[in-house]
């Protein structure tokens, strides 16, 4: 897991990524209500009926090994002035996901998915739900726009990798005197090298089993793959100046290919980019 923080009214709130879902400290935000025992304002929480209909609603929802029967057990009781259910008790009882317990020097305390942290801030203050949800806002957009600034960082790595790979052709597959029309076959011929090796296809294939998309096969890249592709381009380049032929370039660059694709697929900084 992965963590963030935000701040709202002058309370630091971490934020953390787990399975593609954010996960928000409901021990900083009870800080707001006790700063000295948030504990408490949690296990009072917990003890509501509304709370625990709420978060059976949502774990039936989500979590398809939810224990309906230690659910119920617990329903039935809350309301009870002897009912007490801390987040420990919650999570073994019902196998919930939707909270957690985290141990740990800097970043201990309970955690929950941020469609019932946002139900436990309406608890504790309809002022503090706006506070949160805005900054959270913000949180999102800024991620969203480094995603996105990283995604074009990567195509003009690419476009900067293609640049050296054309300039290795130049000057060492194309013979002097050389027609514009003969010298752009041998740019589309080496092009297909790297689309062969990455795509296992043409660029004509590509366009005549897609002819209602509009660009190239590298418009519809994915990530993972620009990125296996900006390194084929570096190394063809080194392959050309080393008078490699065009069948060994090809094999070789396949097995890269395969290689970094099985080493990069499923990777969590690639993942953020996408």
């Amino acid at each position: 897991m992965e963590g963030r923080k935000i701040k709202v009214k002058g309370k630091d709130i971490i934020i953390f990524s787990k399975k593609d879902s954010d996960y928000i400290s409901l021990t900083d935000i009870a800080r707001y209500k006790n700063p000295k025992e948030p504990r408490f304002v949690i296990i009072n929480w917990l003890r509501n009926r509304n709370t625990i209909e709420f978060l059976g609603i949502w774990e039936q929802i989500h979590n398809p090994h939810f224990n309906r029967v230690g659910f119920d057990t617990l329903k039935s009781n809350a309301g009870l002035n002897s009912f007490t259910l801390s987040p420990s008790r919650w999570i073994k009882e019902t196998d919930a996901i939707g909270i957690i317990s985290k141990t740990g020097r800097y970043d201990s305390g309970t955690y929950a998915h941020e469609d019932i942290a946002l139900e436990f801030a309406s608890w504790i203050s309809a002022e503090f739900k706006l506070y949160f949800i805005k900054e959270f806002r913000r949180l999102k957009y800024e991620e969203s726009e480094r995603l996105r600034l990283g995604w074009n960082v990567k195509r003009e790595l690419v476009k900067i990798n293609y640049k050296i790979h054309t300039d290795a052709v130049k000057e060492n597959l194309i013979p002097p005197e050389i027609s514009a029309k003969d010298a752009k076959k041998v740019y589309a011929s080496e092009a297909d090298v790297l689309n062969m090796a990455l795509f296992g296809q043409t660029a004509k294939e590509w366009k005549d089993m897609n002819k209602n998309k509009k660009g190239n096969m590298g418009d519809y890249a994915n990530v993972t793959q620009l990125v296996v592709l900006a390194n084929l381009e570096s190394l063809n380049s080194e392959f050309i100046k080393q008078k490699i032929s065009q069948e060994k370039r090809l094999i070789q660059l396949n097995k890269t290919a395969i290689s970094q694709m099985k080493s990069l697929i499923g990777n969590k900084k690639i993942k953020r980019l996408k």
